[in-house]
């Protein structure tokens, strides 16, 4: 079978060699594919026999992931991630049959996204999904959102653990939804709970775009039907000072970037009736972001310890949640590094001036139109929201 890989063994970053391969895949006539592996370098054999292969933990995932995932025709033209969200003025393509003349392009899962072997074969399977599927994929959900009803889930296109594929169609909905307008203005972390982790059968958290769209002020009122099955759950806010774009991007240098921290509520919603979601289709729904509100006592890290504080959350005013700092990944400043690594890895790094939702401390829970939802967190005061009637 016929086709360019870039193979990726955790080496130094080589952007020339991924973008030889976009060229090289579109001289020959091939599909640009990527197969990456732990410790190795795993090659497959092209039309005339020779192996190519291209080493980096960045571009190369990118730009194959991106050729695949947008299905473009010109593999020579490939941008960067953050190059192609600022100047795409395309809706999602609408999905077409898959051709039986020739096989639509593929995307294999890159298990990179915690920089360590994963600790499960569920986390650790190669899938593959195509083009058009990712394409019906996101066009689903994007059908779900304009009618304002839940849909089916999309496992049945991307399936259940296909990291690639769902975050593939996460970025078709990103791009159909900056090109409307919004404006990227953070990220949110999800699945920063070993518990919750278990539950959907993954070793690893997942993170959202935040949009400017999404932000709501601290007291106001949410319009029930703006958010899709809208649950709250309470988190820590961070605001960056510095762009987190170069260096070992470890504890120390994050915790420097760390502009200030506040209380926060995140609304979570879900395009999936009912919430039947596996971790392909949370991810692919934007890791299921509706709205947040941040809270309005700043505080330095020199001011407090996200991991020491404490959580109440409360539905007119009916404690329904409680939890710590530690509930995410250990500590919230450690989810952030986590995302700091795979957003930079990704083409398109934290800047400053960005919020970082940091994960639930506690579990989330439903609301209905009228409720009013506060959180209280140690040392950051409190957030609250009420949602219309």
């Amino acid at each position: 079978m016929g086709g360019i890989v870039v193979g990726v063994d955790g080496s130094e970053p080589a952007a020339e060699a991924a973008l030889t391969a976009a060229r090289l895949a579109s001289a020959l006539g091939s599909e640009l594919r990527v197969l990456c592996a732990y410790g190795k370098v795993e090659v497959e054999r092209i039309e005339d026999d020779r192996d190519l292969v291209f080493s980096s933990v960045e571009s190369a995932r990118t730009v194959a992931a991106q050729a695949v995932a947008r299905g473009s025709s010109d593999r020579s033209r490939l941008r960067s991630p953050a190059t192609r969200r600022a100047t795409s003025t395309s809706p999602i393509p609408t999905p077409v049959p898959e051709s039986s003349g020739s096989p639509a392009p593929r995307t294999g899962e890159w298990n990179g996204l915690l920089g360590n072997r994963p600790r499960s074969v569920k986390s650790a399977r190669m899938t593959e999904t195509s083009v058009d599927r990712i394409a019906e994929a996101a066009a689903r959900l994007q059908a779900a959102d304009e009618a304002g009803e839940p849909t089916t889930p999309v496992r049945d296109l991307i399936g259940a653990d296909d990291i690639t594929a769902a975050y593939a169609v996460q970025t078709r909905l990103a791009e159909a939804r900056l090109a409307a307008g919004a404006v990227v203005v953070g990220r949110k972390i999800g699945l920063t709970s070993a518990a919750v982790q278990q539950q959907m059968g993954v070793d690893q958290p997942d993170f959202g775009i935040l949009f400017d769209d999404m932000a709501h002020p601290d007291g106001g009122t949410i319009p029930y039907a703006a958010v899709l099955q809208p649950r709250a759950e309470a988190e820590i806010a961070f605001v960056l000072k510095e762009d987190l774009a170069d260096g070992d991007l470890d504890d120390a240098q994050v915790r420097a970037a760390i502009d200030y921290g506040v209380a926060a509520l995140e609304i979570c919603g879900s395009r999936i009736a009912g919430w039947d979601i596996s971790f392909g289709d949370t991810v692919a729904d934007n890791a299921s972001a509706g709205a947040y509100v941040l809270g309005t006592e700043r505080r330095t890290l020199d001011e407090f310890e996200p991991k020491n504080v404490s959580m109440s959350m409360a539905i007119n005013g009916e404690e329904v949640s409680t939890g710590t700092g530690a509930a995410s990944l250990g500590d919230p400043v450690n989810a952030v590094v986590w995302l700091a690594r795979q957003a930079r890895e990704l083409g398109d790094p934290l800047r400053a001036g960005q919020v970082v939702l940091s994960g639930a401390m506690g579990p989330m829970r439903p609301v209905a139109p009228g409720d009013t939802v506060t959180s209280t967190v140690t040392g950051l005061g409190s957030v609250s929201v009420t949602f219309s009637a």
